[in-house]
C-alpha cells in the first residue's frame, strides 16, 4: 500500500525566514507601527496644508490687512493689523507649523525609546524576531532606517514650505518680534537643522530604549537626553562661527539687527568690560572707557551657522547610532 505524504504547513520559523528579507523587514516595521505612521502622515499633511494656505490666500489676506488700514491720522485697536482676524489666522498657521519642527525631536526620541525599541524588548517581540533568522543588528537597522526614510522627506518638505513663507512675508512676520531669522524656532525651521534634529532624536531614543529595556524609563530618558542636547547646542550656536564686532563712542550704543553674542564697553587699551558700564558709578573713569562694542551675527551668517551646527548634529547622530549597534551586539553576542 502506497502512502502519500501530506504536505505540511510551513512552520512559523520557516515562514518568518522567507518573509524576513529587506522588504519583509520594512513591511514588518510599518505594520507593527502603523498607528504611529498614520499619525505622522496626518500631522505632516496638516502642517504642509497650513503652510501652503499661509503662502497663498492666508498670506494675501494678511497682507491686505497690513497695507490697507484706512485709519488716517487716527490710531486705535481697530487699526492694529496684528490683532485683526486675518493676521491672527495667518500667524497661527505659520507659528504652529514652525513649532511642529521644533517639538518633533523630543517626541520622536520618546517614541523611538519607548515604543520602537523599549516596548518590543520588554514584551519579548524583539527576541521572537531574533530567533526567526533576523539578526539583532538587522532588527535594529530596520527600526532606524524605516522611520528615518519617512522623516527625511517630510521634514524637508515642511522646511521648504516654511522658508518660502518666511522669505515671501518677512516684513509681515518681523512685526511679531520673535520671528527674526535668528529666533530659535525660526532658525531651526528654515534650514537642514529641521531634518537632522529629528534624526538625532531617533538615534537617542534607540540608545535609550536599549539601555533601559523597558518602555516607560526609555521614554523619560530619551526625552530628557534630547532636550539636553538641543539646549546645549542652542547655547553654543552663537559661538559656532566668528562674529562681527561693532564699536561706537562712549556716548552711543551699537545698533544692529542680528544674533547677539556679546555686548559691553572697552577701554583705551582695548580691554573689554562686559555689561553696561555707563550705568555703574565711576565705571567709565575706573576702566578708562572710550567706547562700546557689540559682537553679533548678521543675517549673512545664517548658512554658515546652519551648516556648522548641522555637521555637529549629524556627527552626534552617527556616534549615538554606532553606540546603539555596539550595545546590541555586546548584549546578544
Amino acid at each position: 500500500m502506497t502512502t502519500t505524504a501530506t504536505p505540511q504547513a510551513p512552520s512559523p520559523a520557516d515562514a518568518g525566514h522567507r518573509r524576513r528579507g529587506p522588504r519583509g523587514m520594512v513591511w514588518a516595521v510599518l505594520r507593527l507601527h502603523r498607528v504611529a505612521l498614520r499619525f505622522w502622515i496626518l500631522l505632516f499633511a496638516l502642517a504642509a496644508a497650513a503652510l501652503l494656505w499661509a503662502y497663498g490666500p492666508g498670506g494675501d489676506a494678511a497682507w491686505r490687512q497690513y497695507t490697507g488700514m484706512a485709519c488716517g491720522a487716527r490710531w486705535d485697536l481697530a487699526c492694529d493689523y496684528v490683532g485683526g482676524p486675518e493676521y491672527v489666522r495667518y500667524e497661527l498657521a505659520v507659528s504652529l507649523s514652525a513649532a511642529l519642527l521644533g517639538v518633533l525631536p523630543p517626541i520622536i526620541a520618546g517614541w523611538a525609546g519607548g515604543v520602537l525599541i523599549g516596548r518590543e524588548l520588554e514584551s519579548g517581540t524583539a527576541r521572537l524576531a531574533w530567533v526567526q533568522s533576523v539578526s539583532p543588528t538587522r532588527w535594529l537597522a530596520a527600526r532606524l532606517v524605516v522611520p528615518a526614510a519617512l522623516l527625511i522627506p517630510g521634514t524637508l518638505l515642511l522646511t521648504l514650505l516654511h522658508r518660502a513663507v518666511w522669505e515671501s512675508d518677512a516684513p509681515l512676520l518681523s512685526d511679531l518680534g520673535w520671528y527674526a531669522w535668528h529666533d530659535p524656532v525660526t532658525f531651526q525651521a528654515n534650514g537642514p537643522l529641521a531634518t537632522v534634529y529629528p534624526l538625532l532624536g531617533l538615534a537617542v531614543g534607540a540608545l535609550a530604549g536599549l539601555i533601559a529595556g523597558r518602555a516607560v524609563p526609555a521614554i523619560g530618558g530619551a526625552v530628557l537626553a534630547q532636550f539636553g542636547l538641543t539646549l546645549a547646542l542652542g547655547t553654543l550656536r552663537p559661538y559656532l562661527w566668528p562674529s562681527v564686532t561693532i564699536t561706537t563712542p562712549v556716548d552711543e550704543y551699537p545698533s544692529y539687527d542680528g544674533m547677539r553674542v556679546d555686548e559691553g564697553a572697552f577701554g583705551a587699551d582695548g580691554s573689554r568690560v562686559h555689561g553696561s558700564c555707563v550705568e555703574e558709578p565711576g565705571c567709565i573713569a575706573r576702566h578708562d572707557i572710550v567706547g562700546h562694542y557689540a559682537d553679533h551675527h548678521p543675517s549673512s551668517h545664517f548658512w554658515p551657522l546652519q551648516l556648522v551646527e548641522t555637521g555637529i548634529v549629524l556627527a552626534l547622530t552617527a556616534a549615538t547610532a554606532a553606540a546603539a549597534f555596539w550595545l546590541i551586539r555586546r548584549r546578544t553576542g
